[in-house]
């Protein structure tokens, strides 16, 4: 059901998304945000799981141009070093929040944000300096560490895994000094412990379970189809 659509920032910027409709009984919404390679067949699966739950989702394009093609495969190692300078670029995610801040604006609310990898790093961002989210959960975000000075304006989890080689255990530590009520939670798994790439099940239902159960306490309940 779902299908690629096209949004605008504020200033007029085109981009694309992909757009998945709850379902079921109305939820929210859910910005989900991607890992360095973009909008791959994974989290367009997983946005179809998230909708058949009752959530609205929008996975969008954080650095492609707005005629680019979504990825075909999960990971093209081929073209890492590349993705990675497009990070790099970007502030890893920062001068991407306006396209988020107009997703987040396509939405009804309550809406709720997510991200994975890069999009983690870019969702502990836009929790921080982004207007309209409810919640917010960050999937192993590799430069949080270096947004720690920041704070969430709204409720927000984030998930590692305690043998992540992108992720020094130290940096999670710097991370939880700095926000020490923040809930932070450490899995028996390494990087995209969701993804296929590095897929741990038991690690990716609990860390799904437990960003559900953040939605629901943050409002969003089921309501009408």
């Amino acid at each position: 059901m779902g299908q690629r659509i096209a949004l605008a920032t504020r200033d007029g910027a085109p981009f694309a998304a992909w757009h998945e409709p709850a379902r079921e009984a109305r939820r929210g919404g859910v910005v989900m945000l991607h890992a360095i390679w973009g909008v791959t067949p994974h989290l367009r699966e997983l946005s179809g799981r998230l909708a058949e739950q009752g959530y609205e989702v929008i996975v969008p394009s954080l650095m492609d141009a707005a005629d680019a093609d979504f990825p075909t495969v999960d990971t093209e190692p081929a073209i890492l070093d590349a993705r990675m300078e497009m990070g790099r670029l970007t502030g890893w995610g920062v001068t991407t929040l306006p396209r988020v801040q107009a997703t987040i604006e396509a939405l009804d609310g309550p809406v709720f944000g997510m991200g994975f990898c890069y999009g983690g790093t870019t969702a502990w961002l836009a929790a921080c300096r982004c207007e309209g989210l409810t919640a917010v959960a960050a999937f192993y975000g590799g430069d949080i560490v270096a947004y720690r000075d920041e704070t969430p304006k709204v409720p927000t989890i984030l998930h590692f895994g305690k043998t992540d080689p992108m992720i020094p255990l130290a940096d999670v530590e710097a991370i939880r000094e700095a926000h020490p009520d923040l809930p932070i939670y450490l899995y028996e798994a390494g990087h995209a412990f969701v993804a296929p790439s590095g897929h741990h099940p038991d690690s990716a239902h609990l860390a799904l379970l437990r960003t559900f159960q953040l939605f629901q306490r943050s409002g969003g309940g089921k309501g009408e189809a």
